[in-house]
């Protein structure tokens, strides 16, 4: 069992009819056909998602995406047509939402690895490939592979994992043709996140992208690069075969995992709430994260 400890109920808005309440983010669509999207405080950790938010995260992730589709726009199209405030919507939804495109939406995560770690450790360590491909000897936690790969994995419901499968399996459920296309761009996009990060002292170790189809046009969607999307490590603090520091959920999976939180990951109860000292020092891993790739200090 795992999934919401709480799930929220949906806000109401005339003209906007709700579609989905996810991990992070609620769905809607305009009277016009448009996707509204807008980012909750919500985060998540080992399949649930917590009963604490994380304050500005939201805004965070939104802003950064919304960085990050201009600096890809010439590798591949996004889907966002707006940033405006739907009429009648919430205040606080301000720089948190975003209209997008309906898209019909490809069902894999297209994951880029550009270091070694997580599940793709997990499976190396156990037949040295990942997603089925080979992959050298030697290598470790936290080491940067010879070139990047693609690995991806099949989109799962709320409160289950995602599972990686080979790129033979992709190319049998969505055609030959679309699963090139799918490599193609999130080896590109990847690329493109990569050098940028690297040049203000971060490694993009891994990220996931989502794609769906506009007409016969690849579109990028969802959210892009950020914390809760990718592996961000600090440059400077990368020290192969160890767990390298990340900006990301680090506080609270530690945390959550300490003797200090009284949880047990084994016991199937939800997780409990978060202390604030936790949701400081991770809401401020979210702002660094943001100032040191955009360049912006966070307001």
């Amino acid at each position: 069992m795992s999934g919401f400890v709480e799930k929220p109920e949906p806000v109401q808005v005339p003209g906007l009819v709700h579609l989905h309440t996810g991990k992070v983010r609620e769905l809607y669509q305009n009277e016009a056909g448009d996707l509204v999207m807008v980012a909750s405080d919500r985060i998540s950790a080992y399949d649930w998602v917590l009963p604490t938010e994380i304050p500005d995260k939201g805004r965070i992730l939104t802003q950064l995406s919304l960085w990050w589709f201009d600096q890809l726009a010439d590798l591949v199209p996004g889907h966002v047509l707006s940033t405006e405030l739907p009429a009648g919507a919430p205040a606080d939804w301000r720089g948190r939402t975003l209209v997008c495109k309906s898209l019909r939406m490809v069902p894999v995560e297209c994951v880029a690895r550009g270091y070694l770690t997580g599940s793709g450790l997990v499976e190396y360590n156990a037949s040295r490939t990942v997603c089925g491909l080979a992959l050298p000897e030697g290598l470790v936690d936290g080491s940067e592979l010879p070139a990047p790969i693609f690995t991806p994995a099949t989109k799962a419901a709320v409160g289950d994992h995602d599972e990686n499968v080979s790129y033979g399996e992709v190319a049998r459920q969505v055609g030959a043709d679309t699963a090139a296309r799918l490599r193609q761009a999130t080896l590109a996009v990847y690329a493109r996140g990569r050098d940028i990060a690297r040049d203000r002292g971060i490694l993009l170790a891994d990220t996931k992208f989502e794609f769906g189809f506009d007409g016969d046009e690849l579109v990028l969607a969802d959210e892009v690069l950020t914390p809760d999307s990718s592996r961000f490590w600090p440059a400077e603090e990368w020290e192969p075969g160890r767990a390298q520091p990340s900006y990301d959920k680090q506080f609270v999976r530690d945390w959550l995992t300490s003797p200090a939180s009284g949880w047990d990951r084994t016991a199937e109860q939800p997780p409990p709430a978060l202390p604030d000292e936790v949701v400081e020092a991770t809401r401020g891993k979210y702002v660094e994260a943001y100032e040191r790739l955009t360049g912006v200090r966070w307001n």
